[in-house]
């Protein structure tokens, strides 16, 4: 007698639609972790809070065109200073021209950041001397050159940006005074020191500077 012939159960066919919602499986982890990965990413591009080292006192100094610019004027804007003199030997050329790189990099919106350049030798840089100096530069009108009385700059500089600064040297070098460029915010807090002379700190100067023109940070 022949043997029986076992029927094994087949294997139920794999329809398209199960293959299909297998593969997706997957696909919807992979796509958790991609969304992951850019908020991620997000938050690593985005500016860093930056340090509030002081606050500018209140001043009012005579601009380039003889009108008064205070504090208050320059309130609810991004500035930047730097400290320098017309009769300059040493540095303050290479300040000016990096000032004039500023003035370039950081590209003009409905609220600019505005460059202020003030005078340590008052007595010689009057209005006219600094209009001057101004021209030479290629000075805009959001690039101001500011100077006044020795006693008001001296307190404003040592107390208020708390940057070196001395007249009383000897005859050959009588100034001397900070390479700083100075980030200032809308509500007049300093906001970071930067050396005029290197480009990888200028560099910075002009992120740190556009980062809060734009509010990317606080």
């Amino acid at each position: 007698m022949p043997s029986p012939t076992l029927s094994l159960p087949r294997p139920p066919k794999r329809t398209t639609e199960a293959i299909s919602r297998r593969r997706l499986v997957p696909l919807a982890a992979a796509g958790v972790v991609l969304a992951a990965l850019a908020s991620w990413l997000a938050l690593r591009s985005r500016a860093q809070p930056l340090p509030m080292l002081g606050t500018v006192p209140a001043f009012s100094l005579t601009e380039r065109g003889g009108n008064a610019v205070s504090a208050a004027d320059l309130a609810g804007h991004v500035w930047i200073a730097d400290f320098v003199f017309t009769r300059c030997p040493d540095f303050c050329p290479v300040l000016t021209t990096r000032m004039a790189g500023l003035q370039r990099a950081i590209a003009p919106g409905r609220d600019p950041v505005r460059l202020v350049s003030f005078s340590v030798d008052p007595a010689h840089d009057t209005p006219e001397e600094l209009r001057a100096y101004a021209a030479r530069a290629g000075a805009g009108d959001g690039w101001l050159f500011l100077t006044g009385s020795r006693a008001a700059l001296a307190a404003l500089l040592r107390d208020g940006f708390k940057v070196a600064w001395a007249d009383d040297g000897p005859p050959s070098s009588p100034i001397t005074h900070s390479d700083r460029f100075v980030l200032v915010d809308p509500r007049l807090r300093i906001r970071g020191y930067y050396h005029g002379t290197d480009p990888a700190d200028l560099a910075r100067l002009v992120r740190d500077a556009a980062a809060l023109r734009d509010g990317r940070t606080p």
